[in-house]
């Protein structure tokens, strides 16, 4: 089976004592995951080492930077690196959030160049694509999403896709409470999976996870998750609430 992962983006929320209290209630659950099961919390940067700390001792839970520059170093005051990184042991990364996209302008060109920093650096890019309500509502949301994949990934070797996980974000579905239906998630990862079938061959397509990330809640997240395709979720909101979090990593595929 593929990976099945509950990824948390906490984005730019907590204190430092807040996100300890956080991690401290969800991994006081007990949570005892498969081999096929992973739990990502991708957080602040300031959080990083203290997080990383409290998963060392427990298996299958791990922790993700929020974004990296797609520049390798130099003057870029307040940035931060894939190598920088990597030097903390850090082993995942979102890139090209619809948020980076639409606040900093972050290109097709901008995100291949942090995919292969990530990549040169030993960490798993967790890629983000989706549609805006507009392409939605125009019926145009596959060749929407199609577009994002081909000019961001398609210059990497079959090796190298199989690694990266994807997430499927319906921008119209981001922090708004509305959530695509269970055959709307269902259709486009399919279709995802697809689009990598016809470049890599599907055996390679059908290793690479590929999870939902639009208002994922403990209401709907067993549903959700129960698609064939759809291998996980990438969690705002709701990761910030240590019951549901629970709730919703149980929900994964066993």
């Amino acid at each position: 089976m593929r990976k099945q992962i509950a990824a948390a983006n906490w984005k730019m929320n907590l204190t430092y004592q807040d996100s300890e209290k956080l991690l401290d209630e969800i991994l006081s659950a007990k949570i005892k995951l498969n081999d096929h099961q992973e739990v990502i919390f991708a957080v602040p940067f300031p959080y990083l080492i203290m997080c990383k700390s409290e998963v060392a001792e427990e298996s299958g839970y791990h922790i993700a930077a929020q974004n990296c520059n797609e520049k390798k170093n130099g003057a870029f005051t307040g940035e931060i690196s894939a190598e920088m990184i990597h030097s903390i042991g850090i082993r995942y990364c979102i890139i090209g959030h619809s948020e980076r996209r639409a606040m900093f302008g972050e290109t097709a060109q901008m995100l291949q160049d942090k995919v292969n920093l990530c990549l040169g650096n030993f960490i798993t890019p967790i890629f983000c694509c989706g549609e805006p309500l507009d392409i939605r509502d125009a019926t145009q949301q596959n060749q929407y999403v199609q577009n994002q994949i081909e000019e961001s990934l398609f210059h990497l070797t079959p090796e190298h896709i199989e690694t990266i996980i994807i997430a499927y974000e319906p921008i119209w579905a981001i922090g708004t409470g509305r959530s695509a239906s269970t055959e709307q998630a269902q259709e486009m990862h399919a279709h995802i999976r697809s689009v990598l079938a016809k470049k890599y061959g599907d055996a390679v397509a059908q290793k690479i996870s590929v999870l939902y990330g639009g208002s994922v809640k403990k209401e709907n997240a067993y549903e959700i998750f129960s698609c064939p395709d759809v291998d996980g979720g990438l969690v705002g909101g709701a990761s910030l609430v240590a019951p549901d979090f629970i709730e919703i990593i149980k929900a994964l595929k066993k």
